[in-house]
């Protein structure tokens, strides 16, 4: 298992591995069952890809709004004096040109050999309905840099306020391959047939493989059980290989 190593400036960052909270940003703990609400965790690909990463937090204890009113961008925080002995600019949080704005985050992640991080927003982003959740750049930042000195946030749109509330996770960061060593290529046709065999023989599958998991949400959205029966066997042969 590799390690990731970190190094604070602000331990309030509490950076950990991401995780569903049920309650909470994911939603809430409606059974897979006729006339509940659909809630992303029910989707197990979401799932798999909002704990893939390592989530950060918010660490003052008060709000900071960031509006965008006549097209200026303002940060609105009670920040009072800066921490003493702190090298910090204060407040860490600035304009950056007319539609971006910075946190000086100064987090270090050491990543092993052959990997970098990747910033961006947090899954809770995809999951809000109040258009709240602040945005954070995808920027990738290779192992042989250090410290992450500042992350980006896009700038809300006019009228719109971004929230950092104390204790509530702002971005995620992902730790994937330092090169992307890949080219894309169309099928040939006997890999072509074979994956079109595959899903066919998937689609046919559905009334047997989801059966006794079907269910229909309060929006009347059908789902069923196909995937994560597929899913779950894949593991299990995973293991025993």
């Amino acid at each position: 298992m590799e390690k990731i190593k970190y190094r604070l400036n602000d331990p309030g960052l509490a950076p950990r591995r991401t995780r569903l909270e049920i309650p909470g940003w994911a939603g809430q703990r409606e059974p897979r069952a006729d006339g509940s609400r659909e809630q992303v965790w029910h989707c197990v690909p979401f799932s798999e890809g909002a704990q893939y990463g390592i989530e950060l937090f918010y660490p003052y204890d008060f709000e900071l709004l960031v509006t965008t009113r006549d097209g200026q961008l303002v940060l609105e925080g009670d920040w009072g004096d800066p921490p003493p002995n702190s090298t910090l600019q204060w407040p860490p949080f600035r304009s950056f040109g007319d539609r971006f704005y910075t946190y000086q985050i100064l987090l270090d992640l050491k990543v092993p050999k052959g990997f970098a991080i990747r910033t961006e927003p947090h899954p809770r982003f995809y999951a809000d309905e109040t258009d709240t959740v602040p945005i954070a750049v995808p920027a990738l930042i290779r192992n042989w840099w250090p410290m992450m000195f500042f992350c980006v946030f896009k700038s809300p749109p006019e009228g719109r306020t971004h929230i950092f509330r104390p204790g509530e996770p702002f971005m995620q960061i992902m730790v994937i391959p330092e090169e992307a060593p890949f080219e894309l290529e169309p099928m040939g046709e006997e890999e072509a047939a074979e994956r079109e065999l595959q899903s066919r023989r998937i689609y046919a599958s559905r009334p047997s493989l989801g059966k006794g998991t079907e269910w229909t949400s309060s929006t009347n959205t059908v789902f069923d059980g196909t995937y994560r029966h597929l899913h779950r066997a894949a593991k299990e042969k995973a293991r025993q290989e």
